[in-house]
């Protein structure tokens, strides 16, 4: 437990922070799931769509620093484009 005013402020600041980080990083996660499901569903457009709106979303979360990686972010955005343009040939 906090015992000094600082400690206790300090608390409160990595509390709020750390449901912040967690609603970002679910969030991310619910929009490549979005993408993975249409890739499966075997629908190029929709999948397309999904992947388009997704990106700005976890670039952003990327660049906060501290939710996500930015190599773990461009990782997936490379494994889905490949899966969707594997689609459309």
């Amino acid at each position: 437990m906090a015992n000094s005013p600082q400690a206790r402020k300090r608390a409160k600041q990595n509390e709020k922070r750390r449901q912040h980080n967690a609603s970002m990083r679910s969030m991310a996660r619910t929009y490549l799931k979005k993408v993975t499901v249409a890739i499966e569903s075997g629908d190029v457009e929709a999948a397309k769509a999904a992947y388009i709106a997704a990106v700005p979303v976890i670039d952003r979360i990327a660049d906060k620093g501290g939710v996500m990686h930015k190599n773990k972010v461009a990782r997936h955005k490379s494994r889905l484009n490949i899966k969707i343009k594997a689609m459309s040939a």
